[in-house]
């Protein structure tokens, strides 16, 4: 065989193997510019096919010519070239023709891939798409495609995206996370009753003159003089609502629950705002600083520290003969309390490794962020006032408002309704820290 010839053997085991390992490509390609980087390869070979197609030709000719018939071995190295010239043209018109679908096909493909790339998850690349980018196969088409090639296929199943990822399921907590939720104390302070009135009325002493002395034998005894007064206290009412969609509360059965509980805890919020710090104009109630009796300490305490302030005013209530039973503070106030030190640097008055409730001068002290900073309320709280309960919290709901009906929407209420009494103002003592130190 002539040396010419060997590039055709070359051509034609690429004829053998290449077109149909590259149409296998195609299939499972999803870049367009791969398949033509294919197809400039392919054209590139039939180019030199067909040069060495015209060559053996003209030399079957010549030796018509000079021998009046062409040998054996000619012909069927022609037969061989023509037949490797009729499969590569088929390969081309393949690939051309499966370019043409992919560049269609692929336009959604790309914007979906860019998607997926944009948000973040990795890009998993088809089998054609790897056959097609890799080095071995650009090395072996290069090199002739004399040969084989063994090229390596990454199909392990993964989490990412165009694997298994589209099969896993997030698990769902049904649990709803709120916001937190402050802890009411100031009602436990104060006796609770009930009524079925809007009004409660009682009677209190504002004076009495006590005569009562010994006397002789026959003597006329003195008389005794006490003054009272009649006061009241108001029912008022602490409500709010909220607007859900009909489909939201039956679809989701968790979200009742939740709006319930945060109607209610609205209104202990508010009522204890009120119960506490409640001025008596229009429909609050009068709370029990407002109506506390100020501070005025008994007498001066050289360097008055927050301490000596509270436990004048305990002395203070004390002396108009209502022993107090508890200090309310500011949760800030208390923390500087607990931790005043001595000159070697102990702890006053609280044990760090310690688990005792809050307590100073042998009273409870609560802490409460509805009371201001610096401020303070101690008092016989037991004594001072009376909580009358009207009615409990209640939370309603009803499509029976404005346009709720036609739009599917449900009002959802809470509401209490509540009287507090302060019967004896005495009893309680407020004031403020000024400038005292800790």
């Amino acid at each position: 065989m002539s040396k010419k010839f060997m590039p055709l053997v070359a051509l034609a085991a690429l004829t053998a193997a290449r077109p149909s390992a590259v149409i296998g490509a195609v299939r499972n390609e999803a870049n367009p510019g791969k398949i033509e980087e294919l197809l400039r390869d392919v054209k590139n070979e039939l180019s030199r096919v067909s040069d060495d197609v015209k060559k053996t030709a003209e030399q079957a000719l010549q030796q018509s010519k000079d021998t009046g018939r062409a040998t054996d071995e000619v012909k069927a190295k022609a037969d061989e070239l023509l037949a490797t010239q009729t499969k590569l043209s088929d390969a081309q018109q393949k690939l051309s023709e499966k370019l043409e679908v992919l560049e269609t096909r692929n336009h959604d493909l790309e914007q979906k891939l860019a998607s997926r790339r944009g948000s973040g998850q990795d890009e998993r690349k088809s089998v054609g798409q790897q056959v097609s980018e890799s080095e071995d196969l650009k090395m072996f088409v290069k090199n002739g495609a004399r040969g084989s090639v063994r090229i390596g296929i990454n199909q392990a199943i993964t989490s990412a995206t165009g694997s298994a990822g589209d099969l896993i399921a997030p698990q769902r907590e049904t649990e709803i996370i709120g916001l937190p939720r402050r802890q009411m104390t100031i009602r436990n302070l104060i006796p609770a009753g009930r009524t079925s009135s809007n009004l409660i009325e009682y009677v209190k002493m504002i004076t009495r003159t006590n005569n009562a002395r010994v006397v002789s034998e026959g003597a006329q005894k003195p008389e005794l003089n006490y003054v009272y007064e009649k006061d009241d206290a108001p029912v008022r009412t602490i409500a709010h609502w909220v607007h859900v969609s009909r489909q939201a509360m039956d679809d989701a059965a968790q979200l009742q629950t939740e709006v319930d509980g945060e109607l209610r805890y609205g209104l202990d919020f508010a009522e204890e705002l009120e119960i506490l710090k409640g001025d008596g104009t229009g429909q609050h109630l009068e709370g029990l600083v407002p109506a506390a009796t100020a501070y005025s300490a008994p007498f001066a305490v050289s360097g008055e520290t927050m301490i000596d302030t509270l436990r004048l005013a305990l002395l203070q209530a004390s002396l108009a003969e209502y022993p107090a039973d508890g200090l309310v503070l500011h949760p800030s106030d208390w923390t500087r309390i607990e931790l005043l030190k001595d000159g070697e640097n102990r702890y006053l008055w609280a044990n760090p490794r310690g688990t005792n409730a809050p307590g100073l001068w042998g009273r409870a002290v609560l802490e409460t962020q509805a009371m201001d900073e610096d401020e303070f309320l101690v008092g016989a709280f037991r004594m001072a006032a009376t909580i009358y309960d009207r009615m409990d919290a209640e939370v309603l709901v009803s499509s029976e408002d404005r346009d709720n009906f036609i739009k599917n929407m449900l009002t959802v209420r809470a509401e209490k309704r509540l009287a507090l009494a302060v019967k004896r103002p005495g009893a309680l003592v407020t004031g403020d820290f000024g400038n005292v130190s800790g």
